[in-house]
């Protein structure tokens, strides 16, 4: 495992399971819609879902549901599930704030999720970090979503940021090949326990001292 690059132009985030309690939420919503149609949810059906735009989890979920023609239907009712769950409030995930903040105060930060921009704002209005970002960039603001590289992409563009130069930290598969795709350095704090996902740095959390320690050392070393 490398050591995270003290030379960093830019530090992009992934929302949801990561900055933001939110996968509970998606949980529930994910649950009941499977359980509507008889079958139970566990983390094998979870992680067909994680990380995935409401269009591709919809799909998803209808191709294993013995429905292929229902994608846009579930992922309909995806959405409607999510907000009702959101709207009960969502808490940053430890450490989070803390971490964007000492990045912030040393280079460019933004997010890029898989989300749709409603739920996006709802979750860090909600978490109390919708003013700590540079930028905040949406799946249904780029063409091709994660697991495509564009959100890293234009997240990078935005910043006036070197891709190579830049670190994601992401939880799920679909937004490390995002990540990986742009040529990101890749910081990885999964989601689902156990699950072994590409990564150049592997955590347990965002509230690891490590992190706020590289964080603390980014002012002098940033490559302008």
């Amino acid at each position: 495992m490398r050591s995270l690059p003290a030379a960093t132009e830019a530090v992009v985030f992934d929302c949801d399971g990561l900055l933001v309690d939110t996968e509970v939420c998606w949980t529930v919503a994910e649950s009941a819609i499977f359980a509507e149609h008889g079958h139970p949810f566990g983390p094998e059906q979870k992680a067909l879902v994680i990380g995935r735009t409401l269009e591709a989890a919809g799909e998803a979920m209808a191709q294993y549901l013995g429905r292929p023609r229902a994608g846009a239907e579930l992922a309909a009712e995806l959405l409607e599930r999510v907000r009702k769950e959101l709207s009960r409030g969502a808490t940053a995930l430890p450490g989070a704030a803390e971490l964007v903040r000492a990045c912030r105060a040393a280079v460019p930060v933004a997010v890029a999720s898989n989300s749709p921009r409603e739920l996006l704002d709802v979750a860090l209005w909600s978490a109390g970090l919708a003013g700590c970002f540079t930028h905040t960039f949406a799946a249904d603001e780029v063409r091709s979503p994660k697991p495509a590289p564009e959100l890293y992409l234009t997240a990078c563009e935005t910043l006036g940021a070197t891709p190579r130069r830049s670190v994601a930290f992401e939880d799920s598969a679909t937004g490390i090949a995002s990540a990986r795709a742009a040529g990101l350095y890749v910081a990885v704090v999964p989601s689902l326990p156990g699950a072994d996902l590409d990564h150049d740095w592997l955590g347990t959390g965002l509230a690891e001292p490590e992190l706020l320690d590289w964080a603390g050392g980014l002012r002098d070393s940033t490559v302008r």
